[in-house]
């Protein structure tokens, strides 16, 4: 008989509202997935599941399948609705929850190519880009995004969210940004930094075998560190009154540039 939880005061339920803190998260080495979409991304994705809330009052059909299909109707706990509608971060969760365990990659893990693409971002800070750079970055087949000095963490739900579940099938490792200057610089990267100063239009470069481009914050650009070590300084050219744009749409202009370039 699978545990009904109906008590905001359960310690479970206690448990599950600290991992809303991105302090407890790294603490625990565990985060929260919510939406249908998302947990069966992670779960095709390999992520491994520590537990299973749900809310039978809230499940449709289709939640029910992927309830089953993640073992949530033997090993699951099921929460009240007032319980469910407390522990959940996003109003359309779907009466499912899931308690995953974080990945602790490195550089070294990458899976590389002949020809990798990367997405490097620095310091980003908002959970929302960073989880649309995610996004295109699936859908464009990049080789890993390589996240430098981060001010918000990758399990944060809004970058889940955002990604569409994408982070669990897109190599995503956090890094300084000294590392992974050095990672590139040994494997043969050419560094391309996105900046409007010093710059030339990102059509001019080229962007055949190995490929990096470095974003920074919308509110601060890129360090110098970056800009010292990159082999070119882009820039998407501004034709209104705008400086820049969002990170994520930058994002994509460039890759799939270097993609035209190579007509994948």
């Amino acid at each position: 008989m699978p545990l009904n939880i109906t008590s905001l005061q359960n310690p479970k339920i206690r448990y599950l509202l600290s991992l809303s803190k991105s302090k407890n998260r790294k603490k625990e080495g565990l985060f929260i997935i919510e939406g249908l979409r998302e947990i069966s991304r992670a779960r095709a994705s390999g992520v491994s599941f520590a537990q299973i809330y749900y809310c039978p009052e809230i499940l449709s059909g289709e939640a029910l399948s992927v309830l089953k299909e993640i073992g949530g109707e033997t090993n699951g706990i099921i929460l009240a609705r007032n319980v469910f509608n407390r522990v959940v971060y996003r109003e359309d969760a779907e009466g499912i929850l899931v308690v995953a365990q974080t990945e602790d990659k490195n550089l070294e893990d990458l899976q590389l190519s002949k020809d990798s693409l990367f997405l490097v971002l620095e310091t980003v800070e908002k959970p929302g880009n960073l989880g649309a750079v995610i996004r295109t970055a699936d859908a464009a087949g990049i080789t890993a995004v390589i996240i430098c000095d981060p001010q918000t963490d990758i399990y944060n739900p809004n970058v889940i969210r955002s990604s569409l579940g994408c982070l669990f099938s897109t190599q995503v490792i956090v890094s300084d940004s000294e590392s992974a200057i050095a990672f590139l610089k040994a494997r043969g990267v050419k560094i391309f930094a996105a900046a409007l100063q010093d710059s030339v239009n990102y059509t001019s470069g080229n962007y055949f075998g190995p490929t990096a481009f470095i974003m920074g914050s919308e509110a601060d650009g890129l360090s110098a560190v970056w800009r010292k070590n990159a082999d070119q300084i882009i820039k998407i050219p501004m034709a209104g009154i705008a400086d820049s744009l969002n990170v994520s749409v930058s994002a994509a202009v460039l890759v799939y540039e270097a993609l035209r370039q190579r007509k994948l």
